[in-house]
């Protein structure tokens, strides 16, 4: 008699597209779809699965890598690799799928749509005329033509960011430590060698940082102080590659003029000590800071894209045995 053939299982634990889960039972695979399941749950059940679709909720760490003995790959929807013992999955024969052009764009966008927004008060003024408030003078803005625009990572993000700032002109500086050319396509830029200098020249600075070991804590005191002062600050990356203290104490003096955020150190305010809550409750009360929850990726169509760069992968995988 001819073997049965195995059951091949993955489990997504995130919200993803339809053609995701439509794709990878095309391919043969049994989908648990689980958009809501907690960390607890994924770690008991990882043992029966051939592959994993996650976000940022779920951690493959050392020990969910060991609990997973059938394994094969690993789907990020996104970027960020940081919730990934990388090295450890590499050993153990696990492929990591990640998706950074899939969102990128929607990044690029919405760091653009922060600094607009700041720069032309428009969250105050919106806030006061629905208030009946008619304070033309409060709500002056400024345009970002002529202002020198600092860019700290060239990947997809800071490249698309780039591209959405092309006709606004402003001067736009890069540093990217690992990038040594730039494509063709990015004439209108200027490579910065040495980060001082740009940190020096820029009018706004716009943080596109993968978290790494090398970039927690990257923007402390002693890089603020070799900024301009009234330095504008965005930052799409990663909460922790900015110190809330540092951000906090720039402001308060001056020497940031404001800051577009859509990423904390800490992004889970129920678990927030009371010293944070005091922290965050003096940041977020600051007129010249604009927030959002970390959705800086997280549009209609960044859904569709993350999903079909995941699935594209996926069957490449199945392809090459």
């Amino acid at each position: 008699m001819p073997q049965k053939k195995a059951i091949r299982r993955v489990y997504i634990t995130d919200d993803v597209h339809p053609l995701l889960i439509e794709g990878l039972k095309e391919l043969g695979y049994e989908v648990d779809y689980a958009p809501k399941v907690p960390l607890a749950t994924v770690r008991k059940k990882i043992k029966n699965y051939d592959g994993i679709i996650i976000n940022s909720k779920v951690l493959m760490d050392r020990a969910m890598l060991d609990g997973a003995p059938k394994l094969r790959f690993i789907g990020r929807l996104g970027s960020g690799l940081e919730i990934i013992d990388l090295a450890y999955a590499k050993k153990k024969g696990v492929k990591v799928f990640r998706a950074p052009a899939g969102n990128s764009n929607a990044v690029g966008e919405h760091a653009l749509g922060m600094l607009l927004a700041l720069s032309n008060n428009l969250i105050k003024s919106n806030l006061e005329v629905k208030s009946m408030v008619w304070d033309r003078e409060g709500n002056r803005g400024f345009e970002l033509k002529g202002k020198t625009i600092g860019i700290i990572g060239f990947g997809h993000t800071g490249s698309q960011f780039a591209r959405k700032l092309k006709g606004f002109q402003t001067k736009i500086l890069v540093y990217d430590k690992y990038r040594q050319r730039l494509p063709d396509e990015f004439r209108y830029v200027t490579r910065i060698k040495n980060l001082d200098t740009l940190l020096s020249r820029a009018d706004v600075l716009s943080f596109h940082l993968p978290l790494t070991e090398e970039t927690v804590g990257f923007f402390d005191e002693k890089k603020l102080e070799k900024c301009k002062d009234g330095v504008i600050i965005v930052n799409t990356s990663r909460g922790l590659v900015i110190p809330t203290s540092v951000l906090i104490n720039g402001l308060e003096s001056g020497k940031i003029k404001g800051a577009c955020l859509d990423v904390f150190e800490n992004e889970k305010p129920k678990t927030y000590s009371e010293n944070e809550k005091k922290t965050y409750r003096t940041l977020l009360a600051m007129p010249n800071v604009i927030v959002s929850p970390h959705v800086a990726g997280w549009t209609v169509e960044s859904k569709r894209k993350l999903s079909e760069i995941l699935l594209r992968q996926i069957k490449r995988l199945d392809k090459n045995g």
